[in-house]
């Protein structure tokens, strides 16, 4: 086997990745923490505070196929730098208006629009700049990125509307802060994103299906169909628990700066999880044999944060869901580009997130009709059946030839 040449500027593209990808998820659940505060501050109810989020699953899934498109028949620069305008404007206006909840509202659809165009792309960059022994650690990289822009979301949000006199906010203050974030994140993405290496990193490249093609060859895959089952309930139920924490939290009598704490604490050992297992997974040539067991261990977790009123059990609930659950999901989105090869890489991680951010949708506001509760009890059904479908998958054969 000839060597191929990997450079090392591909880790100066994967972090320009990074930060976009963080200040999109602090726009994603800037309100998910602060929702009671939110509702006072613009008189919506909980539900108007969760469109905020609602909007960026529904405006995925209508977004979602054409922004494919783009990415794999634009370059990176430009897809990826197209996102990165309508982030640092829409950003920026969010906290210029920040005063008017119509206007927010608008600011928001315009940052969801940019969130396929970044979301899709995470397993492109790994192709593009990373010999496949390295592209569950860069995929891996690339989610705890955004694991850490909910860790901001959900603890800094709190501290920065906190002036002091109890029912004044400073939402303006806050909005704008991550604003002018969102200007800087931008800049540094459009002056130091390069589309691909002067040759490929590895020798597995061949000649890709077109979009549709691809979602023909993926559809008749048997393990991507489990795959899209277990998104449609595991990333639902996570797009769920987030979006309405505080709901969860102020049933158990927890104020928002707990709440803040507790959906800290989950991504961050998110976070801690996925610098861990994608590595071990590249090292062992494993896939299957990482996630089945990560997601059977991540469920007393969510039984915990169920069940618990505790304020200190409920952080070490939320640290072994996050730790377990968010760890291994870098390995999920590679396994899924292994097992479509040739489709594009793209295209399957924008299919999983698809009938992720449906289900998301759908279990936000059941939970808002049905109570908070029920849809926790249903979370844990819900794990159970993805560990089945998951025993069920064949490991993935790339890696193993690799």
């Amino acid at each position: 086997m000839s060597s191929v040449q990997v450079y090392g500027y591909r880790w100066v593209v994967l972090f320009v990745f990074t930060i976009i990808n963080i200040i999109l998820q602090i726009h994603w659940l800037t309100f998910a923490p602060i929702a009671q505060a939110a509702q006072e501050y613009y008189s919506v109810s909980a539900l108007g505070v969760d469109f905020f989020s609602i909007a960026f699953l529904a405006v995925f899934i209508v977004f979602c196929i054409p922004s494919t498109y783009i990415i794999n028949h634009f370059s990176l620069r430009t897809s990826i730098g197209l996102a990165a305008v309508l982030i640092g404007v829409c950003g920026l206006t969010k906290g210029l208006f920040a005063e008017s909840y119509t206007l927010v509202v608008i600011s928001q659809f315009g940052l969801a629009l940019s969130q396929p165009l970044v979301i899709n792309a995470g397993t492109t960059v790994a192709v593009r700049w990373f010999p496949i022994t390295e592209r569950a650690t860069a995929t891996g990289i690339a989610l705890l990125a955004q694991f850490l822009g909910m860790i901001i979301a959900m603890i800094v949000t709190p501290i920065l509307i906190d002036t002091g006199s109890p029912g004044v906010y400073d939402i303006p203050g806050m909005l704008m802060t991550y604003g002018v974030a969102s200007v800087v994140c931008a800049g540094l993405l459009l002056t130091f994103l390069k589309n691909k290496p002067p040759t490929p990193p590895g020798e597995d490249e061949e000649e890709r299906f077109n979009i549709l093609e691809g979602i023909r060859h993926m559809l008749k895959n048997r393990d991507m169909r489990y795959l899209m089952i277990v998104f449609l309930l595991a990333l639902g139920l996570f797009n769920a628990v987030t979006t309405c924490i505080d709901q969860i939290c102020s049933i158990k009598g927890l104020g928002f700066e707990q709440t803040g704490l507790i959906g800290g604490m989950m991504l961050i050992s998110g976070v801690i999880g996925a610098g861990i297992f994608p590595v071990i997974s590249d090292k062992l040539r494993k896939r299957k044999a990482m996630f089945v067991p990560l997601m059977l261990l991540s469920i007393p977790g969510l039984v915990g944060l169920t069940f618990t009123t505790s304020y200190t059990n409920m952080l070490i609930s939320s640290f072994i869901f996050g730790f377990f659950f968010l760890g291994g999901s870098p390995i999920l989105f590679q396994y899924s580009a292994e097992i479509n090869a040739p489709a594009p890489e793209s295209a399957s991680q924008g299919l999983l997130m698809l009938v992720g951010q449906m289900g998301g949708v759908i279990l936000v506001i059941g939970m808002n009709a049905f109570g908070m509760m029920l849809g926790m009890y249903l979370f844990i059904g819900f794990s159970v059946i993805n560990i089945v479908l998951a025993m069920l998958m064949e490991e993935s054969k790339m890696i193993q030839v690799a």
